[in-house]
């Protein structure tokens, strides 16, 4: 009976409840897009385009076959929204949102999934954190609407603009990457904005705010100015984030926007730009300049940014910026001749440091992996394969424009990489293997030479 009772506990493990209703979503999902009413013209989309849609808006990623402004319906959008939402807040976080409004008792295994879930530190106060996390997302994403609605509403009329205005905002701050401007040109995403200081700040501000985590933004709340006090973790979010915006944007100024393809953009422009592009490939997706112009090495940096992502426990995905810290560390401890990793005085658990290095190996292998295989099935040359991988993994939505005449194969590879980039390597993995094996015994060590 006690092995039954564990068998049953290790099916319904949290990774497993976590990636089971991703998938469940995805699917109810795409069951609606390809409904005849989601669509701009007659019929409904077929079952591959309605799942790469659904899988792209749940995942949070932004890439797309079809333009989001012509080819789908208002009822469609609102579909794509929806699922932007789900996927931005968390599958378990919605849920268990909806749970607490209907008055229903949040049991020890909703709040144990919703730890998981949203990377909490422990199960304590995990319903107070959820009550906290759906106020902060519906105050940014308010404060979104209202900064550009303004502007939507003199360039659109006024009920569309309020409704370009919520659906930008929701997408921006879910780091989805979704735009309706391809009723000016399709698939041109913010370009006509490049310029726009309202927009581009608001859409930044958005991106930034739901990538950092909600944990952050409980320090924040909690401890406004007085960074002492803040977590270890928000302090190395905060201050690798900042690193991430700064150094890019430094790099795209000086050595891609000075070039005389972009003589059109004034200083401004080019600060708005740099800045832009240097925000953006960290899961949103839009873009506000043309993509293609920028140079290989450019483009480089966007991948490196776009495998990056945002932090844990945040609306954004890709590696995290947590695990490029723990690596940093933890090379750094190897040149001192340290026992272990440190980080604003505190010490790094080895299991962090193993986990962080898992991690960068599945997306790096993954990463080039669906790249080299795009590549080959595609014949198309290697960096825009590369470039859509590294934006599919990383669950980012830039693209240099390959994404639509992609062949079935290609395609399911990055639905396949979208969904392994939201839910998380670690999570599926400890999904299919929730049995964890405690062996008393040791193997006997022996020195291995490495590097």
């Amino acid at each position: 009976m006690i092995q039954s009772g564990k068998k049953i506990k290790s099916h319904f493990s949290s990774f497993r409840i976590i990636s089971f209703g991703f998938v469940m979503v995805i699917l109810i999902g795409c069951f609606l897009l390809m409904l005849p009413i989601s669509t701009a013209g007659s019929g409904g989309a077929s079952f591959l385009d309605a799942l790469f849609t659904s899988t792209s808006a749940v995942c949070v990623t932004g890439l797309v076959l079809h333009d989001t402004a012509t080819y789908w319906s208002t009822f469609g959008q609102v579909v794509i929204m929806l699922l932007i939402q789900i996927g931005g807040m968390g599958v378990v976080t919605v849920a268990i949102s909806i749970a607490m409004v209907s008055g229903r008792k949040i049991g020890l295994m909703q709040r144990s999934t919703m730890q998981e879930a949203i990377a909490a530190p422990h199960v304590g106060g995990i319903v107070r954190l959820t009550g906290f996390i759906l106020k902060t997302a519906m105050l940014i994403e308010a404060v979104g609407v209202a900064v550009m609605a303004p502007v939507f509403c003199k360039e659109f009329g006024f009920f569309r603009g309020i409704w370009y205005a919520l659906f930008h905002s929701v997408s921006a701050f879910c780091n989805a990457g979704f735009d309706l401007m391809g009723i000016n040109s399709p698939f041109s995403s913010l370009t006509a904005y490049a310029g726009h200081p309202v927009i581009n700040l608001a859409i930044m501000f958005l991106i930034v705010s739901g990538g950092i985590g909600f944990l952050t933004w409980d320090d924040i709340r909690s401890h406004t100015w007085h960074l002492k006090k803040y977590r270890m973790q928000s302090k190395v979010i905060l201050s690798v984030t900042g690193a991430l915006i700064v150094v890019p944007a430094l790099y795209f100024y000086f050595m891609e926007f000075s070039g005389s393809q972009w003589e059109e953009f004034s200083t401004g422009e080019r600060i708005l730009a740099s800045f832009f592009q240097s925000v953006t490939p960290r899961t949103a997706g839009f873009n506000t300049v043309d993509l293609t112009k920028l140079t290989e090495a450019g483009l480089a940096i966007m991948i490196v940014l776009m495998l990056t992502g945002g932090s844990p426990g945040s609306t954004a995905g890709g590696m995290k910026t947590t695990t490029v810290a723990v690596m940093i560390s933890s090379a750094i401890s190897v040149f001192q001749r340290r026992e272990s990793a440190h980080m604003y005085g505190r010490r790094i658990p080895q299991e962090a440091v193993r986990n962080a290095a898992t991690i960068l190996m599945m997306y790096l292998s993954l990463f080039f992996m669906g790249g080299l295989a795009i590549s080959c099935i595609e014949k198309l040359p290697m960096l825009p394969c590369l470039f859509e991988t590294a934006s599919a993994i990383g669950t980012v939505g830039l693209s240099l424009g390959i994404t639509p005449q992609l062949g079935i194969i290609s395609r399911i590879i990055l639905i396949l990489l979208m969904f392994f980039g939201r839910v998380g390597g670690l999570t599926l993995v400890f999904a299919a293997f929730s049995i964890t094996h405690k062996n008393v015994s040791k193997l006997p060590q022996e020195k291995i030479t490495v590097g």
